[in-house]
């Protein structure tokens, strides 16, 4: 049975990231001029930090330096997190996107943009956004075969209740303080 360079280079990293408790996401080699590049990108739950993508990155960097699958030609390894808008592909990046705004192409064509509520290994429970903000947000059991395609949304003024909350905390305090003085 034949298998291509990225899977065998993927069965060499499983392991590897399995070690250090991450998810191996993807795997690519590119041709970058007269070297290849080399893009890991790894998660775990509650994310990862840029300890453990550099200590991850050592290893990689070893583990691939002591086989044979580069060969003898340069390459330059990246190893990184998925993103902000990362696709969402398995129900552990759906888990992960718990709180998080997503746009979902269903199988039927249509596209909704849902806030993800909770998910399972079957689907997920999303709150469906208004269409232009007319109407209220519904809640809605999407099961992942309906879902063509998903991708997280980065949202930039999303008004978080907790956030507000520490605003106003902080305000009231500035506010005593000046009085003070």
């Amino acid at each position: 049975m034949s298998t291509t360079p990225t899977d065998r280079l993927r069965a060499l990293l499983e392991p590897l990231a399995a070690e250090a408790g991450l998810d191996l996401e993807e795997v690519k080699v590119t041709q970058a001029g007269n070297r290849r590049q080399v893009q890991v990108d790894v998660d775990a739950d509650g994310g990862v930090d840029l300890d453990t993508i550099a200590e991850f990155s050592r290893a990689v960097g070893q583990a691939l330096d002591e086989s044979d699958l580069m060969g003898s030609a340069a390459y330059l390894l990246e190893v990184g997190s998925p993103g902000a808008e990362r696709p969402l592909t398995e129900p552990r990046h759906w888990r992960r996107a718990t709180g998080r705004l997503a746009a979902v192409k269903l199988a039927d064509g249509k596209e909704i943009t849902a806030r993800i509520l909770e998910s399972d290994e079957d689907g997920a429970l999303v709150e469906v956004q208004p269409v232009k903000g007319a109407g209220r947000p519904k809640e809605r059991r999407l099961e992942f075969a309906e879902v063509a395609k998903a991708r997280v949304q980065v949202e930039f003024n999303r008004k978080d209740d907790a956030l507000l909350d520490e605003a106003a905390d902080f305000t009231e305090d500035t506010d005593v303080e000046e009085e003070e003085a």
